[in-house]
Order: structure tokens, then sequence, then C-alpha cells
């Protein structure tokens, strides 16, 4: 058995799939600068990057907590070859979103494990989403219902919520596009010992 399982992260929604499938854990910041990790990796995939930050998360705190098993995880959005980051408040937001209207875009989710200096394991996983060709005057009553929630998740939108209305089409596993690939990782963590089996 581990020492203790610690999530990466001080995400309500990644916290929120551990807890309700029955993980005992906590959460610690990873209190990482996610931005020089960002700019040295700009003519690197996608899926590096996303797994690059989690990876980055996992080991900044499993360096304080060596004897956790300590889950990372990060999401990167690309589409047409750029890849977004989360919106810095509500104008950014809507650009954002009108950039994503009527095409698809995906979502990469990366997840690992650490302990000490070491990465145990890691997972990516990519889910492809289609918003449908929404009117403006639907996104601004929108972003005027939600509000500055969109700036938490890297798409501007939950589709767990009021964003299920953007879209016309998405084709992945859930768990990924909420930002945790939780089945793989849970079989992981089973075969860790870290949760009965």
């Amino acid at each position: 058995m581990t020492a203790g399982i610690v999530l990466a992260s001080t995400s309500p929604f990644r916290a929120a799939l551990l807890r309700n499938a029955g993980v005992a854990f906590r959460a610690e910041d990873p209190a990482i600068d996610e931005n020089p990790i960002k700019s040295s990796m700009v003519d690197r995939q996608p899926a590096d990057i996303a797994l690059a930050l989690a990876e980055a998360k996992a080991l900044s705190v499993a360096a304080r907590l060596p004897d956790a098993l300590v889950i990372g995880s990060d999401q990167v959005l690309v589409h047409d070859g750029v890849v977004f980051d989360k919106p810095a408040d509500l104008p950014v937001a809507r650009v954002q979103l009108m950039r994503l209207r009527a095409a698809e875009h995906s979502l990469l989710t990366a997840v690992c494990t650490a302990r000490g200096r070491h990465v145990r394991w890691s997972f990516i996983d990519e889910a492809r989403l289609t918003m449908r060709p929404f009117s403006e005057e639907f996104l601004d009553h929108y972003l005027a219902q939600v509000g500055e929630t969109v700036c938490r998740s890297v798409g501007g939108y939950q589709v767990e919520g009021l964003g299920a209305q953007l879209f016309s089409q998405i084709a992945g596993d859930h768990f990924t596009i909420l930002g945790l690939p939780l089945l793989p990782l849970l079989e992981h963590l089973r075969r860790e010992g870290a949760v009965e089996a």
C-alpha cells in the first residue's frame, strides 16, 4: 500500500471526479509556472505539452511528499493547429468561443502518477468536440449565465452544465473531456494497490 494518494491540482472538477469514484485522497497545489514549460515546447506536439504539464505538476508535489502516490493531470485544446490557453477573462472567452464556433477541436488530456522523483505511469487520451453554429446572441446569453466560471477551463465551457448547448457532436470519453481520464487511472491505482481491486 502507498502512503496515500495526492492529487496535484486545485481543480474542483478533478477533485470531484476522484471523490465521486470513491478514491480517498488529498489535494495539493502543484505551484508550478506553466508558461516556461509551454514556451520551451512550441515545436512539440500538443499531446507532449499536455503530458509535460501533467508530469511537472505530479513531480512538483511528489518532491515534497516522496512517500505519496501523486496524480498529475493537464489538458490542452487544439483547433486548426493552434494550442489554446484558459481564457483570461470574459472578453477573451468570447473571442475564443467565436473561433471555435461551427468547427471541431480536440481536447488532449494527460494523466500521470509520480512517487519521489520518478514518474511511474502516464496516459493520454483525445476527445473531439464540434460546436454548433450558435448565434452571437446565444453566446452573450451563455456568458452572462455562466460568468467567470468559463475562465476555469481551457475551452471556456463546461459540458456537464450549460456548456453542453454549445455543441452539436462530442466524440470521446466523458471523463477525458472533464479533465481526468478516470477509468485508466483507476486501473493503474488498482495495480499499484492504492485502491481496492
